[in-house]
């Protein structure tokens, strides 16, 4: 009997380590959020990474972690890319999924570098700073606009971009990146990228991030051959020039896009993303090791689900964050978890004006969700998520709408409508172009609470939405939202605050209190 005992009380204790080392470890997707088209770099012991966020403002964010796994905000590159209607959102224009795209970041000479480039201004733009976190920051910026590019010093003091899709080509820089090197002239360095994962039509190999490991050029790309999935392609030289050979590194799950980085201890590592439906594309860490002079991505070339790294703490507060509206004094009016959908109108908005919430203010009359500006975001994330709000109405006018929203092409929203002396609450759709109003009830109240349900586990992509009037009891309205990741939008969707007026602008709407939680319960 004791020998059972014994033998039994092994393999608890085994089981229980077995559980408490998972516990203790990182897991894919490192980030269950859209943050996507990330670039890194290490900095001592301190990663920071960039990604892209298209048309929201400000943009292009930039994080910082320890070990990998843990990320937080800590700046963007730019308040507002530049003042032109699109990305103003007014007269009729905008610049859904366009905006600035993939991003490049470095670390040279103690100046950091941070770059993108925007198909709505036609300008490639070259942000640096000493201190990447703070600023102040410098900007230049000049034409073409060169599609997923990557910035590389190299060890001879020139500077290059790396650029193109399908056919992968370089320019040289000024020695300071301010622009095109006098007299230098665009050079075909691979004259078919996505020959590696087959060469029929489909996505072209794109995304380039370029890196000097041991003497040799090794160059990041993403192909999506037509049949198959999103494929990592490398190449590698021994000049910048070429000539290049390649070899797919990765063919698993989708994961895909992004470089290398390594570890103050040596090891290293490849970050990519996965297109995972409605909430974006997330990223994922997969192990790397060398093998003859290749980096060889995956474990038996497969994405692993455990990582040997630091277990996540969760998203909040450094991606995404509750927020009172409360304000102590020297406090930014916005954490960086938020953005607004386009350039904002900031005589529209206040966290001062009342001390305790945010005031968002009609100035013109709009018609839709997606065309009304001053709408405040933040990323939805998985595997559930959900917000909720805490609306008072007594100020809104004649037309306006109010309410919490998850923004994408097939957009929906819970909210008030305010009548001529009446109010109703109504949940509003758009599927597939077609906007409805799925319900609308009678509301007499002046305040009312709101949430929006998003549920990503297993590609599910539904969402749901409530209101309350103590926000204690939730009722559930309006029926489901099928959410789905559109190529116009090119974004995973966000939770978004509104306030617009479809017939008298002067009106306001005061949020109480955005919150989050990882769950979609009543």
């Amino acid at each position: 009997m004791r020998n059972k005992s014994s033998l039994s009380l092994t393999l608890l204790v085994a089981l229980l380590m077995s559980f408490s080392s998972k516990a203790q470890t990182a897991k894919n997707p490192v980030i269950f959020a859209d943050v996507p088209d990330a670039a890194m770099i290490r900095v001592g012991k301190t990663y920071y990474m960039s990604s892209t966020t298209m048309h929201m403002s400000p943009g292009l964010p930039i994080m910082k972690s320890t070990d990998l796994v843990n990320w937080k905000l800590v700046s963007y590159a730019y308040d507002t890319l530049a003042n032109m209607d699109e990305l103003n959102l007014v007269n009729g224009k905008s610049t859904y999924g366009r905006g600035s795209w993939a991003s490049s970041i470095r670390f040279h000479n103690g100046l950091y570098y941070v770059t993108t480039f925007a198909q709505t201004t036609g300008k490639t733009y070259i942000f640096t700073t000493k201190n990447i976190e703070k600023g102040p920051r410098k900007v230049s910026s000049f034409k073409p606009s060169y599609h997923d590019h990557s910035l590389f010093f190299d060890d001879d003091g020139r500077v290059y971009l790396i650029y193109g899709a399908g056919k992968i080509k370089m320019v040289e820089l000024e020695a300071d990146a301010s622009g095109v090197k006098a007299g230098a002239t665009e050079q075909v360095i691979i004259e078919n990228a996505s020959l590696p994962s087959g060469s029929g039509p489909g996505l072209p190999a794109e995304g380039s991030q370029l890196f000097k490991v041991n003497g040799k050029y090794y160059l990041f790309n993403i192909s999506w051959p037509r049949g198959k999935m999103r494929t990592v392609i490398i190449h590698r030289a021994d000049k910048i020039s070429g000539p290049y050979e390649g070899r797919v590194a990765l063919e698993d799950l989708g994961v895909a896009q992004g470089g290398l980085i390594d570890t103050p201890d040596g090891k290293w590592f490849s970050y990519l993303f996965r297109d995972y439906g409605a909430v974006g594309r997330i990223p994922y860490l997969v192990p790397v090791k060398w093998e003859d002079g290749w980096p060889v991505l995956g474990e038996n070339g497969k994405v692993p689900e455990m990582l040997d790294l630091p277990a996540s703490k969760g998203l909040s507060p450094g991606i995404v964050a509750s927020d009172e509206f409360t304000r102590k004094k020297g406090e930014p009016a916005l954490p960086l978890v938020w953005q607004w959908n386009h350039n904002p109108d900031n005589n529209l908005w206040s966290v001062h004006e009342r001390k305790g919430f945010l005031r968002l203010k009609t100035g013109r009359i709009d018609t839709s969700f997606v065309s009304a500006r001053n709408t405040l975001t933040q990323r939805t994330f998985g595997p559930q998520s959900s917000a909720s709000v805490l609306l008072e109405l007594s100020n809104m006018k004649q037309g306006d709408l109010a309410g919490l929203g998850l923004l994408q092409k097939n957009y929906g929203f819970v909210g008030i409508r305010a009548g001529k002396g009446s109010y109703s609450l109504v949940v509003v759709t758009n599927v597939n172009g077609k906007e409805q109003e799925t319900e609308s009830i009678p509301f007499t109240h002046n305040k009312v609470y709101l949430k929006a349900a998003c549920d990503f586990k297993d590609k599910t992509d539904t969402a749901r939405f409530f209101y309350s009037l103590d926000g204690k009891a939730w009722q559930p309205v309006g029926g489901p939202l099928k959410m789905s990741y559109t190529i116009p939008h090119f974004m995973g969707y966000r939770f978004g605050l509104f306030n617009y007026a479809t017939k008298e602008v002067g009106g306001y709407a005061d949020f109480d209190y955005f919150r989050l939680t990882d769950s979609i319960s009543n």
